[in-house]
């Protein structure tokens, strides 16, 4: 396994903790990304809005990183690529279905009681 260094923890948002956070079988989440990048972006974004936590790693600061990704990816420099316990997967273009799937979360974000419509 390659060291890497530059991890960043993304925690629950605090209006989500305790409630709606998600699972995904207990397996450690690690996104593979820039930060110049849009799909990584919206990536990110999804996990978040479903309460799922993950650490991220800016391959354009880590060499180590970067190479990994280059080895998962038969050579090429695919951003996200995420990683789910020791399985790699890329996910560009992004794409809500595959990333879904993959995670076995939600397609769509899950609704709150605080943020639900009233009915009438």
């Amino acid at each position: 396994m390659l060291p890497l260094r530059a991890k960043r923890d993304h925690n629950v948002p605090s209006n989500l903790s305790g409630r709606g956070k998600i699972s995904v079988n207990m397996e450690e989440i690690t996104i593979y990304g820039t930060s110049w990048c849009v799909d990584c972006r919206r990536a990110r974004q999804f996990l978040k809005e479903r309460g799922v936590d993950f650490s991220e790693i800016n391959i354009d600061e880590e060499p180590d990183a970067e190479e990994l990704v280059l080895q998962v990816n038969d050579g090429l420099r695919k951003v996200p690529t995420i990683k789910i316990g020791e399985r790699y997967f890329a996910c560009s273009p992004f794409d809500p279905y595959q990333l879904s799937s993959e995670l076995n979360i939600p397609l769509n974000k899950s609704r709150s009681p605080d943020n639900a419509q009233p009915s009438g």
